[in-house]
C-alpha cells in the first residue's frame, strides 16, 4: 500500500493533534512527521472538518504547537459550503461555533431559505435546535446543509458528540436529507486532491476515523490509513463495511512506513 505515492491527506485532530479546552496538545511525533513528509518533496494536504473556528485561526494554533502548515495547504467545510451557497443564491440559518461565523461575513442571511449547521458545541442548545428546525420545516422542500456528519470526536478530557449527531435529529424531525459537505463527501476529498494536483491513485489519506476519513477515501478511489490515535478503538478493527489499507500506531510511524518506498 505504501508505493508509488505522490500525495498525503492528513486529518488534523486526531492524528497531528488531540483538540482540547487548553487548545489542545500534539500527539506524539506527528510535528516532526509533517517536517519529513514536506522534505521528502510529496504534496501534503490537511482534509478536516473543523468547523469551530475559520481555517485563519485554526492554522494559527496548529503553528503555535510547532507544525508547518499553511492556509492554502488546509481543505475545510466551511469555504466549500460558501461557495455552494453563492452558486445556489441560498441565505443560511446558521447554527455553528460562533468562532466560524466570520466565514460567511460575504454570504447573505436575510430571510433564511437554509439551515447550514456545523460543529456549534456549546451552541447546541435546545432553543438553537428547535429554531433549526422551525426554519427548515416551514420550507416546501428544505434544504439542509452540514458541515460533515462525525458522530463523535476525541478532546482532551475525553469524547464529545459532534456535528452528525445533530444533523440526524434535524433529518429526523423534518423528514429531510442533509448535503453533507465534508468528509466523507466525494467532492470534498475530490478538492483536496485537486489542490494538491494528485491522482486518487497516487495518493493516500491517514486519518482517525473509519468512516469519514478511511471509508470516503476509499470511495474516491485512494488508498487509506486507520491510525491507532484520536477516536480510534479496537473495535474500529472489526467495522462491518470499511477495511483500511492498513492500521498503524501514529502518524509518525506511517511516515516511516511510506518514506522507505520513495
Amino acid at each position: 500500500w505504501a508505493r508509488a505515492v505522490r500525495g498525503l491527506l492528513l486529518d488534523v485532530s486526531g492524528v497531528l493533534y488531540d483538540s482540547g479546552g487548553d487548545g489542545g496538545v500534539p500527539i506524539a511525533g506527528s510535528v516532526e512527521a509533517v517536517r519529513r513528509i514536506k522534505a521528502s518533496g510529496l504534496k501534503l494536504q490537511f482534509c478536516t472538518n473543523e468547523t469551530q473556528a475559520t481555517r485563519e485561526k485554526f492554522v494559527k494554533k496548529l503553528q503555535g504547537m510547532g507544525f508547518d502548515i499553511s492556509v492554502a495547504e488546509v481543505t475545510a467545510p466551511a469555504p466549500a459550503a460558501c461557495r455552494i451557497l453563492k452558486e445556489r443564491s441560498l441565505r443560511p440559518h446558521l447554527l455553528v461555533h460562533n468562532a466560524l461565523i466570520p466565514e460567511f461575513a460575504e454570504i447573505d442571511k436575510a430571510n433564511p431559505n437554509c439551515v447550514v449547521i456545523g460543529d456549534a458545541a456549546e451552541n447546541f442548545t435546545y432553543a438553537n435546535l428547535n429554531e433549526a428546525f422551525r426554519v427548515l420545516i416551514g420550507m416546501e422542500k428544505p434544504v439542509l446543509i452540514s458541515l460533515g456528519r462525525g458522530r463523535y470526536y476525541k478532546e482532551t478530557d475525553g469524547l464529545k458528540l459532534d456535528v452528525g449527531a445533530y444533523m440526524k435529529a434535524l433529518e429526523y424531525a423534518c423528514d429531510v436529507q442533509a448535503e453533507v459537505v465534508g468528509k466523507p463527501a466525494k467532492m470534498f476529498f475530490e478538492s483536496a486532491l485537486a489542490e494538491m494536483g494528485v491522482p486518487p491513485q497516487q495518493a493516500i489519506m491517514i486519518g482517525d476515523d473509519i468512516v469519514n476519513d478511511v471509508g470516503g477515501a476509499q470511495r474516491c478511489g485512494m488508498r487509506a490509513l486507520q491510525v491507532r490515535t484520536g477516536k480510534y478503538r479496537p473495535c474500529d478493527e472489526n467495522h462491518p463495511h470499511v477495511k483500511p489499507d492498513a492500521y498503524v500506531n501514529n502518524l509518525a510511524e506511517a511516515v516511516d512506513i511510506i518514506l522507505q518506498q520513495l
